[in-house]
C-alpha cells in the first residue's frame, strides 16, 4: 500500500487557508450578508442531511462499485436497516479510504457521513478534528462500556471516543503448509510446528529453503511496510522507539544496542542465514505475492492473509498461521485494526444513525440482523475461495457474545483442516505474557519510512554499520519530524 505523509498533506492545507485569510474575511462578510438576505425574503437554505421525503441522510463509504454478491448483499443490509429505522436513508459513497484523497474531501467537507479508516491513521484524524466526539451515542446505545480496553486507548482522545471499533487483528507467523511439510516441520494431524523465538524462525527458514529451494522467510522492505513489521521485532528486542517526556514533547530514543541487535538480527537474514527472496527489495504487493504464489515457506501476517494470497493462487488447504515468535526480552506483538469514523460535519440525528448502522454489523451483542449479515459474509468468503477458520482478536470485552458468535460461525463454515490455524486461535484465547501493542503513537508512517531505508541498507550491503545507521536514523527522525510535531 502506498503511503502518504499525512501531516504534509494537512500542513499544504492550513497554509493555503492562511494565505487567503484576509481576502477570506471580505468574501465571508459579504456571502453572510446575502445569506441573511436569502434566507429573509426567500426562503433559500436546504439542509443536506435530510431527504426529499424527510428522512435523515447517512452517506456510508467504502459501498462496492462492481455488481456482484458484495454489492448485494450490502443493498439487502440497506433495505433491512431502513425497514428497522425508517427515519434514516442510508445513501451509498463508493469512496475509499486513502491518504492522498481523505485530507482534501475533509477539508472540503465531503467526507461521507461514515466511513471505513484504520487504527493507524486514528491519532492523526482525531487531531485535524476530523471525527465526530460519539461519545455520548456510543453510551445511549449500550456500546461504550464494552468496547475492549485494548482497542478503546486506541480511539480516544481526552477521555472522548472519535470512531468505533470493527476489526481488530493481531499480526501472527503465517506460513506455507505445503512447503512446511516438505521441511518436515509440520505434525502428522496437521499443526504446523510454532518457532518460539526469532533465532527459531531462522533455523526454520534454513530447513525450507534446503528443503524446497524457496525462501525460507519473507519480508517487505519498502512503502513503509518493512518499518511496520520490524517495530514488533524490535520491541521483542527491547526497544523503545520514542517517549513523552515531562514537557510534552517527544523525543526519539532507538539508538540503543537493542535496536543495533535487532536490525543485525535482519541481517543475519540475508548474509548469515541466506533465507530471503533474491530480490529483497519488497513493497507490500509483492510481499504478498510471493508468499501467495507458494515462494516463501514463513512470513509476518496481520492474522486471516487469504485476502492478499488467494488472488496469486494460494488455496486455504495450503495456509497455515501460529503465533507470533518472542524476543529475547520480551513477548510482544502489535495489535491493529479497521474503524468507522463519523464525520466532523455530522449533525446529532446522523451520529446518532451512524452508530445504528455499525451496530448493524459489528456489535458487541449478537442481533438477528447482526447474525445474518456476519453469515452472509462467511458464506460469501467461501464461494470466493478465501480461508475461514481463522477467529481475530474481538473488538469488545470477553463477556460480550459478539465474539463467541464469530467463533461458532468460523467453525460452522471452516474450508480447511483447523490445525493449520489452531495454533493462532488458541494465542488469540490466552495471550499468556504475550503484549499486545498499537503502533507508534506519533509519526509513526514516517517512523517505517526511516527504518525502511536501515533494512534495505543492511539487506544489500553486506558491510553496512547496523549501529551507524540507526543513529543517523534516529537523529533524523527527531530533527525532521519530532521536533516539528504541533504541540
Amino acid at each position: 500500500m502506498e503511503k502518504v505523509n499525512y501531516k504534509n498533506l494537512l500542513n499544504k492545507f492550513k497554509g493555503e487557508k492562511k494565505m487567503k485569510f484576509k481576502k477570506g474575511l471580505k468574501i465571508i462578510a459579504l456571502v453572510s450578508a446575502m445569506t441573511v438576505i436569502c434566507g429573509t425574503f426567500f426562503g433559500c437554505g436546504k439542509d443536506e442531511s435530510i431527504s426529499s421525503d424527510g428522512r435523515v441522510i447517512i452517506t456510508v463509504g467504502n459501498w462496492p462499485m462492481k455488481e456482484g454478491r458484495a454489492k448485494e448483499l450490502e443493498n439487502a443490509k440497506k433495505a433491512r436497516f431502513e425497514e428497522a429505522n425508517p427515519e434514516f436513508e442510508i445513501v451509498p459513497d463508493e469512496w475509499t479510504f486513502d491518504l492522498k484523497s481523505f485530507y482534501p474531501k475533509a477539508a472540503g467537507g465531503k467526507l461521507p457521513i461514515i466511513y471505513n479508516t484504520a487504527y493507524t491513521e486514528a491519532s492523526q484524524i482525531m487531531a485535524a478534528g476530523y471525527s465526530a466526539d460519539i461519545t455520548d451515542e456510543l453510551k445511549k446505545q449500550d456500546v461504550y462500556d464494552k468496547i475492549n480496553p485494548n482497542i478503546l486507548d486506541i480511539i480516544s482522545k481526552d477521555g472522548r471516543v472519535y470512531m468505533y471499533p470493527t476489526t481488530a487483528y493481531v499480526l501472527g507467523m503465517g506460513c506455507n503448509i505445503d512447503l512446511m511439510k516438505e521441511a518436515g516441520l509440520v505434525m502428522a494431524d496437521g499443526t504446523p510446528m510454532q518457532p518460539k523465538t526469532w533465532d527459531e524462525v531462522a533455523e526454520f527458514a534454513v530447513k525450507i529453503k534446503k528443503a524446497t529451494g524457496k525462501a525460507g522467510l519473507v519480508l517487505p522492505t519498502m512503502a513503509n511496510n518493512g518499518g511496520w513489521l520490524f517495530t514488533p521485532i524490535a520491541w521483542s528486542y527491547g526497544v523503545e522507539f520514542m517517549k513523552k517526556g515531562d514537557d510534552g514533547k517527544w523525543k526519539a530514543t532507538f539508538d540503543t544496542q537493542e535496536a543495533t541487535d535487532a536490525l543485525q538480527y535482519i541481517k543475519d537474514l540475508k548474509w548469515k542465514y541466506d533465507v530471503l527472496p533474491a530480490n529483497t527489495l519488497i513493497d507490500g504487493t509483492v510481499h504478498s505475492e510471493i508468499y501467495g504464489s507458494g515462494n516463501a515457506g514463513l512470513f509476518i501476517v496481520a492474522g486471516n492473509y487469504s485476502s492478499s494470497a488467494a488472488k496469486y493462487g494460494m488455496k486455504p488447504e495450503q495456509m497455515g498461521i501460529m503465533a507470533m515468535p518472542a524476543g529475547p526480552k520480551k513477548h510482544v506483538t502489535l495489535l491493529g485494526g479497521g474503524i468507522f469514523s463519523v464525520s466532523n460535519k455530522a449533525t446529532d440525528k446522523q451520529v446518532e444513525g451512524a452508530v445504528k448502522w455499525a451496530k448493524t454489523v459489528f456489535s458487541p451483542e449478537t442481533t438477528e440482523e447482526s447474525r445474518a449479515n456476519a453469515e452472509n459474509t462467511a458464506k460469501l468468503n467461501v464461494e470466493q475461495g478465501l480461508w475461514v477458520g481463522v477467529n481475530t482478536f474481538s473488538s469488545w470485552k470477553p463477556d460480550c457474545d459478539s465474539a463467541k458468535s464469530a467463533r461458532e460461525l468460523n467453525e460452522k463454515y471452516s474450508n480447511t483442516n483447523p490445525n493449520h490455524y489452531k495454533l493462532y486461535n488458541d494465542f488469540l484465547d490466552n495471550l499468556g505474557d504475550c503484549e499486545l501493542r498499537a503502533e507508534e503513537p506519533v509519526c509513526a508512517q514516517e517512523l517505517y519510512g526511516i527504518l525502511d531505508n536501515c533494512i534495505q541498507e543492511v539487506l544489500t550491503n553486506k558491510d553496512a554499520d547496523c549501529a551507524a545507521l540507526l543513529e543517523k536514523a534516529c537523529s533524523d527522525f527527531q530533527k525532521n519530524y519530532l521536533d516539528n510535531l504541533d504541540y
